[in-house]
């Protein structure tokens, strides 16, 4: 794994993580899936998984300033199987990072860009949702800790954790909950990664890393100017904008991935 942290490239970089940032404040997602498939279209996919976890890590911060302590306590309680599971997937999943070819790597990222637009599109229904708002299999804690572990293993790999996000909202929870799981998981998890990606050698040089850390900055002025646009911005364009970049990039990833470009 290497990228050569020259001008040009460190321009593309802001340009990415801020479009990226304020297509998460406009839609209110979209960051981590948007900005890692941007980067893996230009880059080493691996690099650009490890690149983005500290952008995500400082995005989702905001997410805690939300909640009151009797959020976190109720999220605890309730959801420490998924939370549990996750971090173990999400660390199985970045060891297998670094043992992937780049070619397959690129091409299992653009289907999960193009699998998440169609998801979105309600073409077909992420596996085992449905079942999930049946009731009773989302509160029991195998089937959170079977949930927490296939996403965390997907979220590891790849920076996309659509499904932990899906599975969260089938719980019918009220806003500050919900809120609170994903922050506890995406925030707690992302804080985990960073030690870990270091651990595994998954930075390729200091560069990188600090890089990685510098590229919070214009993620979070993106977040800003999105939220500041939100309300100028219908909800079908948003989902539009998102989507359509997503297809635009997994197209792209397919084509690197099989040799076309």
């Amino acid at each position: 794994m290497s990228v050569s942290l020259t001008p040009e490239v460190a321009v593309l970089i802001v340009a990415v993580v801020t479009v990226s940032g304020a297509v998460n404040g406009v839609a209110g997602f979209g960051f981590a899936v948007v900005g890692t498939m941007a980067l893996a279209s230009v880059f080493d996919p691996a690099v650009a998984v490890v690149f983005m976890i500290v952008p995500i890590l400082a995005v989702n911060v905001s997410l805690l300033s939300e909640l009151s302590a009797a959020d976190l306590r109720d999220c605890g309680r309730r959801f420490t199987p998924l939370v549990l599971a996750a971090i173990v997937g999400t660390i199985v999943g970045m060891a297998a990072l670094d043992r992937l070819p780049e070619a397959p790597l690129r091409i299992g990222l653009g289907i999960v860009s193009l699998s998440f637009v169609v998801s979105a599109q309600r073409l077909v229904a992420l596996p085992g949702i449905e079942r999930a708002k049946e009731g009773c299999f989302v509160e029991t804690p195998a089937a959170m800790a079977a949930v927490g572990a296939a996403s965390g293993l997907l979220f590891g790999a790849t920076n996309v954790g659509v499904q932990l996000v899906a599975y969260v909202r089938s719980c019918d929870l009220r806003h500050g909950l919900f809120v609170g799981v994903i922050a506890l998981v995406f925030v707690g998890i992302n804080g985990l990664r960073v030690g870990a990606a270091a651990a595994l050698g998954l930075y390729p040089d200091v560069p990188v890393a600090v890089g990685s850390v510098l590229a919070a900055l214009p993620a979070l002025v993106g977040v800003g100017v999105g939220k500041r646009l939100r309300g100028r911005i219908g909800e079908h364009a948003r989902r539009a904008i998102v989507l359509g970049l997503l297809s635009v990039i997994g197209i792209r990833l397919l084509a690197g991935g099989f040799g076309v470009f």
